[in-house]
């Protein structure tokens, strides 16, 4: 069992063209803000997560998504964290956008399936703390 915090607000998966820059002012703003937000570079594409409003202007983007973390940190040792989350998703047919840092792992759900998402994971004996959010 899990504990999970669905974070407030909605946030938007972006895409950039592979060796794209970030556009200026993105990282302070970033620094600045309380918003969880990943930058990952691969050979391929730049990719963007980010709350809605602060999508790189000439992005390709899918928003709205809900961003849930896991209660953390989590020891890097442990195994089948994501997989105890995802299953349920999948089994409910909630498509999931997910990624981890050092300390703990998120997932984001579309906003017009959190519903059921939170239905899934609850069934599967997580908690799942919305904490006025929803």
């Amino acid at each position: 069992m899990l504990d999970l915090e669905v974070l407030p607000g909605d946030y938007a998966i972006a895409r950039l063209p592979a060796g794209s820059p970030l556009p200026a002012g993105f990282t302070e703003a970033a620094a600045a803000g309380q918003d969880v937000i990943s930058v990952t570079w691969t050979p391929d594409e730049v990719s963007i997560l980010c709350p809605a409003d602060q999508v790189p202007e000439g992005a390709s983007v899918e928003t709205p998504w809900r961003c849930l973390r896991v209660a953390g940190p989590v020891q890097l040792a442990l195994t089948g964290i994501l997989a105890s989350i995802v299953t349920p998703l999948a089994d409910a047919r909630v498509n999931i956008f997910a990624f981890s840092t050092f300390d703990t792992d998120y997932v984001l759900v579309p906003s017009v399936r959190l519903g059921e998402a939170l239905a899934a994971l609850d069934a599967a004996g997580h908690r799942v703390s919305t904490a006025g959010t929803v």
